[in-house]
């Protein structure tokens, strides 16, 4: 029997990167996988204290000036991806799959629950259990009480996409009490640590969460370090 090929993603893993860097750097990447220089791409990171705004966020949902944000050493960023406040930390992996949509299915709907379903396999494997919550994004625990990873994504002109997830692995929680967290205020955030009373080691949770990424999405993943990839 033939040995089925599975089509290949390669996985960045870059450390912490400042949230505008890594914007300049996906859309380095969406022009090269559009132009077919690159793979689909998946880039792991996590960053330095920094609060984003979706294209459709409300700037109301941000509760501190950015006179006193900046005082606290947390950057504030306008996004392009979707969604509305959300924050990022040390802490956090955060995931931006840069993949041609049309060799996912075509749905970005499709997409976006696939990208959950990492999410809840990844947890599934501490034992606990992650929910979706009719009518919102993300990945949510405590009978849908709490927020471990939000969800924004965008897809280029090109069919494209780009940002992704940001799980809670051992994030300062405080940082959220600086913004409603995607515009959502009767909902609390938590994260794997906090659930588990221990923070997992990152490494550990990146590994059974590249697991779940591809079986969900029936790829094989190639794990290179940045610097072997060249995009102008």
């Amino acid at each position: 029997m033939a040995t089925r090929t599975l089509r290949q993603v390669q996985v960045l893993q870059a450390g912490c990167v400042p949230y505008d860097e890594a914007l300049a750097w996906q859309r380095c990447l969406v022009a090269a996988r559009s132009a077919g220089q690159i793979p689909d791409t998946l880039l792991l990171l996590e960053h330095p204290p920094t609060i984003t705004l979706g294209v459709r966020a409300n700037p109301a949902h941000v509760l501190l000036s950015p006179e006193e944000l900046g005082r606290r050493g947390v950057a504030l960023v306008q996004s392009d991806r979707g969604g509305d406040v959300t924050f990022h930390g040390p802490g956090q992996i955060v995931g931006y799959p840069i993949l041609k949509l049309s060799q996912h299915g075509a749905d970005l709907g499709r997409y976006v629950r696939a990208i959950e379903e990492t999410i809840i396999r990844t947890l599934a494997s501490y034992r606990v259990t992650g929910e979706r919550v009719p009518g919102l994004t993300g990945v949510w625990v405590e009978g849908g009480r709490a927020k471990i990873c939000a969800i924004g994504v965008r897809l280029s002109a090109a069919g494209i996409t780009s940002h992704g997830f940001a799980l809670n692995v051992s994030t300062d929680l405080a940082g959220f009490a600086q913004i409603v967290p995607c515009g959502i205020g009767d909902r609390s955030v938590t994260s794997l640590e906090r659930l588990l009373g221990i923070a997992p080691p990152a490494e550990e949770v990146t590994e059974r969460l590249l697991a779940a990424f591809g079986a969900v999405l029936d790829v094989g993943l190639i794990v290179r370090s940045p610097t072997e990839v060249a995009v102008e």
